[in-house]
């Protein structure tokens, strides 16, 4: 079979005796993009998005806010593009991508995003002190880059896939940039429901006039 062929690389000799083809060491059918990654430990870059389908505009008069990828481990099992790729079947409005304590998964879902024509929207959902999650979306750049900042500060004040997010240090540096939802069954409107009954989970009450 012409193992001994001396301008094979090693990854190109094992992709041949593991029965796949292609330079890129991709299994048969696999789509142009999930081959590489974003990590350092990755050898071989990351091939580029090609869409399948893109997006009809008004098809669906629906935005999906809260969407984890399979960034977030445990949670979320599809990959950005597959997200992406899924609105614009769909024909959505706009998907959001809300991965756990960063941004990690939105050069991916930029990318596709761009190629499929889905309007996107970047957030996070971060996990507090108190266990309870917040989920923020960036409202422009400028909200990206504070929300990127809180991330950051978080990360730092805390340990390895343990960073020490306060509500009001959050607040703090997103404060008229992000857009608050109430959030999955940890977020403070869902949990005060299921503890308090539904007054605990409503407005305040009103301002004197």
């Amino acid at each position: 079979m012409g193992f001994n062929n001396p301008s094979w690389t090693w990854s190109e000799l094992e992709a041949t005796l593991s029965g796949r083809r292609g330079r890129d060491g991709r299994a048969p059918a696999s789509p142009s993009w999930n081959a590489g990654g974003d990590g350092p430990a990755w050898t071989r870059k990351r091939q580029p998005f090609q869409a399948t389908r893109t997006r009809v505009a008004g098809e669906v008069p629906y935005a999906e806010l809260h969407c984890h990828s399979n960034f977030s481990f445990l949670d979320g099992a599809s990959h950005p593009e597959e997200l992406v790729e899924t609105a614009a079947a769909l024909g959505l409005e706009a998907v959001a991508l809300t991965d756990h304590n960063g941004f990690y998964g939105v050069v991916r879902f930029a990318e596709a995003a761009r190629e499929a024509q889905m309007p996107t929207v970047f957030g996070s959902e971060l996990t507090l002190t108190d266990d309870r999650h917040l989920v923020l979306l960036a409202d422009g750049p400028q909200g990206y880059a504070r929300l990127s900042r809180a991330i950051s500060f978080g990360q730092l004040a805390g340990e390895k896939e343990a960073p020490r997010f306060t509500l009001g240090g959050v607040a703090d540096e997103v404060a008229g940039s992000c857009w608050v939802l109430t959030g999955c069954r940890k977020g403070t409107v869902p949990a005060a429901l299921v503890d308090d009954g539904v007054a605990a989970g409503g407005p305040g009450p009103a301002p004197p006039s």
